[in-house]
């Protein structure tokens, strides 16, 4: 294995690679990995090499150091990150939360995933062809400074993700026995060390693992289906402006999950070739997204259509929330069914390693000093971070889940926008004529970011006016819905909004003010 983490078809032969661990430490790019701690964690980091543990950060891969010939493997990762039980509990949302019939919700989340999984797809191929992490891509619009709120924001949905992740995986062990409940806090630990352990070796490892991860969840919630078919209710609401209110507000929310991913897309396909086919790693990856999301999604919300018939499996969702109603019709099946769902519990683990993976590249992008910290003590922070605040919001997992998915809508319907404007408007839609992909580190060479910050402002504005939170409403998303809740339209409205404002602030930038 290449210590970068790319995957060698003959690694198992030829045994590891030192070069571009060699090239990683020696590199002359302004960041200390010589002196003081921090020299002592690159000491141990090189160690860890020794095991397979990736080194590589937000580094560049150069073209030569790319050897993941498997362009299979970006839709296989989406297909085991998305077939979980945090997809099946999105699902329920429609029902729960918006109050949505099973007709309803499946049309929202057919339509809302096939649209907002189109950037995702985009954004794979943008990985192979540059080399770099995607928030390092998006210094090409926002400049080195300027990134800096995506990357918080990012961060904060990592952890924020992960967090919600090992709650909903918590509640399905715990519901494995209602006489001897699994203790919460112990649910998560398990779940976040088995994520740790992937997301901590690296790259060919996440790809490894999501490579075969869906394929016994995939089965369960067949088996699942099966067992609750007879139960569930179709239908529709009535139309009219309530129920309008109601799609809105809840594609919203799925589409937060979907473009949830475009902060991480090019994550997991900087080792590719760069010349390996854009159709194929678009279509794989697109393809790796909406099964898993659609089928699961849906049976999430038939599975709330259940409760007229089958009041014993409402009883066990209010006891214990996702994994109560999991629990329904899988115990009944005995202690076989027991077993489905723990495996189906720590399908999350599928969910988090990406979340984890990329927490730690995204750190790296606040600057120099962070990207002097070794990827795999981020990793570490990471999970110590969102372990404890799982164990403490383990009470409020609908509600906390409905409002990081819904304002996630917001800045990543506006960080989409920017990123694909500048790539097709101002940068000839191609990294090689267009980028200066080694000036990534280089503040120098890269925008102000004025331009970007001003759109994201544009954009936010446009959110704040269709948003509506049970803490605000705003003026159009009352219109959209009437009063008092209205419908949330603040995620069309921010990619609008942002749209719409950045070319004309880019030509701006780069015709006064000398913009890169």
């Amino acid at each position: 294995m290449s210590s970068d983490g790319s995957i060698h078809k003959f690694d198992e032969e030829k045994g590891p690679k030192p070069e571009a661990t060699a090239n990683v430490i020696a590199a002359n790019d302004g960041v200390n990995r010589d002196t003081g701690i921090l020299g002592k964690m690159w000491k141990l980091v090189l160690w860890a090499d020794s095991f397979g543990v990736e080194v590589r950060g937000i580094e560049r891969v150069p073209e030569d150091d790319r050897h993941h010939t498997g362009l299979a493997d970006s839709g296989y990762l989406w297909f085991s990150a998305n077939m979980t039980i945090s997809t099946f509990a999105l699902g329920m949302l429609g029902n729960s939360i918006f109050g949505l019939k099973l007709g309803d919700s499946a049309l929202t989340i057919l339509f809302f995933n096939l649209l907002c999984t189109l950037p995702v797809a985009l954004f794979s191929t943008w990985g192979k062809s540059s080399g770099l992490r995607q928030m390092v891509i998006g210094r090409y619009s926002f400049g080195t400074i300027g990134i800096y709120f995506p990357v918080l924001l990012n961060c904060i949905a990592c952890i924020g993700w992960s967090t919600i992740n090992t709650i909903a995986g918590a509640s399905a062990l715990r519901a494995v026995s209602h006489t001897h409940k699994l203790p919460t806090p112990v649910g998560i630990i398990i779940i976040a060390i088995l994520t740790l352990v992937v997301a901590l070796f690296g790259y060919k490892w996440v790809h490894m693992f999501e490579r075969y991860a869906s394929i016994p969840v995939l089965i369960i919630f067949i088996i699942l289906l099966g067992q609750a078919a007879p139960h569930m209710e179709g239908g529709f609401l009535t139309v009219g402006q309530a129920e309008a209110a109601s799609v809105l507000s809840f594609g919203g929310t799925v589409a937060g999950f979907a473009l949830g991913w475009t902060s991480l897309a090019a994550d997991y396909t900087v080792n590719f070739p760069h010349d390996a086919s854009d159709v194929k790693v678009f279509v794989y990856t697109y393809i790796g997204l909406n099964i898993p999301l659609i089928f699961c999604e849906t049976l999430g919300a038939a599975m709330m259509s259940t409760f007229d018939n089958k009041t014993t499996w409402k009883d066990f969702y209010e006891m214990d929330g996702t994994g109560g109603l999991l629990s329904g019709p899988l115990i009944a099946m005995g202690g076989f069914g027991r077993f489905l769902l723990v495996l189906l519990a720590l399908s999350i683990v599928a969910n988090n390693i990406p979340n984890m993976y990329s927490f730690a590249l995204t750190f790296q992008v606040f600057g120099k000093f962070a990207q002097s910290i070794p990827r795999m003590f981020l990793v570490l922070f990471g999970t110590i971070i969102y372990v404890v605040l799982a164990i403490v919001g383990a009470t409020h997992f609908e509600s906390v889940l409905d409002l990081l998915l819904v304002i996630l809508s917001y800045w990543l319907a506006i960080y989409t926008v920017i990123l694909v404007e500048e790539h097709y408007i101002f940068r000839q839609g191609s990294f090689q004529k267009g980028y200066d992909l080694e000036a990534y580190n280089n503040p120098a060479l890269l925008p102000h970011g004025f331009a970007a910050l001003l759109a994201t402002g544009v954009g936010a504005a446009g959110a704040v006016l269709g948003m509506s939170q049970v803490w605000y409403v705003g003026k159009l998303g009352l219109l959209a819905g009437g009063a008092p809740f209205g419908a949330d339209i603040g995620f069309p409205l921010a990619g609008a909004f942002a749209g719409v404002t950045y070319p004309v602030f880019r030509f701006i930038d780069r015709k006064y003010l000398g913009g890169k």
